[in-house]
């Protein structure tokens, strides 16, 4: 697949460099602070690629991502709520949804991944509490391109702990390359405590109109099972075309939805590779990542009228959660001062004969 999203030569022409005084009039990394409703307080990051897409991280939010455009599309579903302040401790039953504002990415983890569930090992709620968690800041570096250098950066510090543990630490580094359409994610989890630490990752990307519409394209491969079972399943079924974004659906009115669990095919270079394709707007968006890292995949659909959106998961685990994962043997423990490391990339795709390219590969 060629390269949809490669620096426009223009920039590098020699002769743009007398016209701009400042990064800022093509693009970069801009911080500030909510002022008003829910997320009153809230520190954000707005990037922009200057290449059409521009997205805000919200660093109080475990750097993750809310609100994301292409020129005039948005590409993320955004639920009623949207941006609200963390809630560091509501990590019970299902308080998460409380604050749950959708966004392009929300993480689920660093220790448990899935519904609510306690045991000998204590109590968990829904997808964790990392996304309830503010980052330290420790580095943004802004792109120069009068000197050459295209690369913009924010990274962040993200601690997942008690006294005595476990003491989880996300160091995230979000970034960018002025003149590309894409998001690169480079997560590293540590554990700075002193005994092995349980870890369970998920995230969860969101898609909603117009990116997300009917008769869209959801991209992926691999072999499936629906997560609830074959016998409860209305859209996960052999035969029906799941692979395409439904019309707003009656009985997924409310808390309605499908979750199929996918164990996603990778390239020779052990890529995984998803996304979605609207032709009614010519754009796509794909999702990478090391299947050696992600090796679970999930695709929820929830075509609810006024919450109509799909959601592609990578995850170090299916979404049973940490007991299940305990009972199996499957569930990872980070050692004292090891660590893991994720990278995911999304690029927009805007070239109808590398759309065409892509949904050929990977559908």
């Amino acid at each position: 697949m060629k390269d949809s999203v490669a620096i426009n030569q223009d920039w590098i022409d020699p002769g743009w460099i007398d016209k701009v005084s400042n990064h800022a009039q093509i693009g970069g990394i801009e911080t500030s602070v909510l002022d008003n409703g829910a997320g009153r307080g809230t520190r954000i990051a707005w990037i922009n690629t200057g290449a059409g897409l521009r997205f805000k991280v919200v660093i109080d939010r475990a750097m993750d991502i809310a609100d994301a455009f292409y020129n005039e599309h948005s590409l993320a579903w955004l639920s009623h709520g949207g941006i609200t302040y963390p809630q560091p401790f509501s990590d019970h039953g299902i308080n998460w949804l409380k604050t749950f504002g959708g966004g392009l990415l929300t993480t689920c983890g660093l220790s448990h991944v899935g519904g609510p569930e306690s045991d000998e090992h204590g109590e968990r709620g829904l997808h964790g509490q990392i996304s309830n968690i503010p980052a330290e800041i420790i580095s943004i570096i802004q792109p120069d391109p009068r000197r050459g250098n295209l690369e913009m950066s924010i990274t962040g510090i993200i601690r997942e702990t008690k006294p005595f543990g476990p003491s989880l630490e996300l160091k995230r580094t979000i970034s960018a390359t002025l003149g590309k359409a894409g998001i690169r994610i480079h997560d590293e989890v540590i554990n700075r405590g002193n005994t092995p630490a349980p870890h369970m990752l998920l995230y969860h990307f969101n898609f909603g109109w117009p990116l997300a519409d009917e008769g869209a394209d959801i991209v992926w491969k691999g072999n499936w099972h629906p997560r609830n079972g074959g016998e409860n399943a209305k859209i996960f079924k052999a035969g029906n075309n799941f692979k395409k974004c439904a019309a707003p659906l009656d009985d997924h009115l409310g808390g309605g939805e499908e979750v199929v669990l996918v164990d996603i095919e990778a390239d020779i270079f052990g890529n995984s590779v998803c996304g979605l394709s609207n032709p009614k707007i010519g754009l796509a968006a794909f999702l990478k990542f090391k299947k050696e890292q992600l090796p679970w995949f999930a695709n929820w659909q929830h075509w609810g009228k006024g919450e109509y959106v799909t959601g592609l998961e990578p995850s170090t685990h299916p979404l049973t959660g940490q007991a299940k994962a305990r009972e199996d043997g499957s569930l990872i423990f980070i050692e004292p001062e090891q660590s893991r490391v994720y990278e995911l990339e999304l690029d927009i795709l805007h070239d109808e004969e590398t759309i065409k390219e892509f949904l050929i590969d990977y559908n």
